[in-house]
Order: C-alpha cells, then sequence, then structure tokens
C-alpha cells in the first residue's frame, strides 16, 4: 500500500508559479511510476506530467512542456511539479498518483494508488 498527500496548490495570478509536492508513505516509493494529474469541471482526468521509477524518463502533456517540470526525490519520497507561466485554463484539481508501470505512463488505469487532490486556481 502506498499512501500519497499532495500539497502546495493555491490561488495564483496568470503567469504566475507554484510547486506541488507529494509525499509517499509506505514501502518502495523509489519502485513506482508516479504522475500528476488534473481535472477540471466537467472534464476528464487527464495526465499532465510523469516520471518513471526505471531510468527517471518523463512524460508531458503537449499543453505543459516548457512549463511544468516534474521531479523526484526519492530519499524524500516524494515528488514534485514545478509550474511555471501558469495559465487560467491550468485550473484543476490536481491529483498524484502512484503505479508499477516501468514507463513514465499518461494512462489513468496504470496507477493503482491516489492521492485526494489539490486544487490550483489561476485567475486572469
Amino acid at each position: 500500500q502506498v499512501q500519497l498527500v499532495e500539497s502546495g496548490g493555491g490561488l495564483v495570478q496568470a503567469g504566475g508559479s507554484l510547486r506541488l509536492s507529494c509525499a509517499a508513505s509506505g514501502r518502495t516509493f523509489s519502485q513506482y511510476t508516479m504522475g500528476w494529474f488534473r481535472q477540471a469541471p466537467g472534464k476528464e482526468r487527464e495526465c499532465a506530467a510523469a516520471i518513471s521509477w526505471i531510468n527517471g524518463g518523463t512524460y508531458y502533456a503537449d499543453y505543459v512542456k516548457g512549463r511544468f517540470t516534474i521531479s523526484r526525490d526519492n530519499a524524500k519520497n516524494t515528488v514534485y511539479l514545478q509550474m511555471n507561466s501558469l495559465k487560467p485554463e491550468d485550473t484543476a484539481v490536481y491529483y498524484c498518483a502512484a503505479g508499477s508501470t516501468y514507463y513514465s505512463s499518461n494512462y489513468y488505469h496504470e496507477y493503482d494508488y491516489w492521492g485526494q487532490g489539490t486544487q490550483v486556481t489561476v485567475s486572469s
């Protein structure tokens, strides 16, 4: 079992930055691929970024490339999402997820554990 707790969400103006953190408890965090998903009202949950546990390979959705950076610190059992140049369309609940897949998957069903989510609101 892995428990995930997100933090770092909040209200920010367009063009601003936020850093989300996801603290994991449980065994073998270093052997889980980690993902950051987001869900806006009325929309499906989508993967913004993911990072593999095997080689640190990453995935970024096209709409966050160049603005968001995912990283992990296995010593601290924590994964981060640095979000820069935020836009109003980035407003969503952001969820951290852990999966046993080998690669930086962007598929919802390949993740086994989920956090409770943290709200990010970007004002124009």
